[in-house]
């Protein structure tokens, strides 16, 4: 069975799309940490990070790193934290998190429940970035 960040990538699921290319996608976490919280992904499903290949997995986070660049531009923080956990869903990602202070990437505080209008807004203004 698919799992959700497949059926996002094939448009089954709408989403906040920020970039993708080839291999990769990149969206706006809709229960972020913070504003800004995207969350990268292989369009290979492959549940676990470690189970890429090592080019793969290099230049998802050379992708990555042109998105959390573009965050940081968008987003008033001080830098953008990476997290990969990947207990949550059965498909390999990268969090960036929009980071103040070291509680901004607490995954075990409340999320947020920003409107589609707030994630709309973000989305644009993270993609202006790019």
């Amino acid at each position: 069975m698919a799992s959700i960040f497949s059926k996002i990538i094939s448009g089954e699921i709408p989403c906040y799309k920020i970039a993708e290319n080839e291999k990769f996608f990149a969206f706006l976490d809709v229960f972020p940490l913070v504003h800004g919280h995207v969350l990268v992904v292989p369009k290979t499903e492959t549940d676990y990070v470690f189970d890429i290949s090592d080019p793969d997995l290099a230049e998802m986070m050379v992708f990555a790193k042109q998105i959390a660049k573009a965050t940081k531009a968008a987003v008033p923080c001080k830098r953008i934290g990476v997290a990969i956990i990947g207990l949550e869903v059965p498909h390999a990602h990268i969090h960036l998190v929009p980071m103040n202070t070291a509680n901004d990437i607490n995954f075990t505080q409340p999320k947020l429940k920003p409107t589609p209008e707030e994630l709309s807004l973000i989305a644009e203004k993270i993609k202006k970035e790019l």
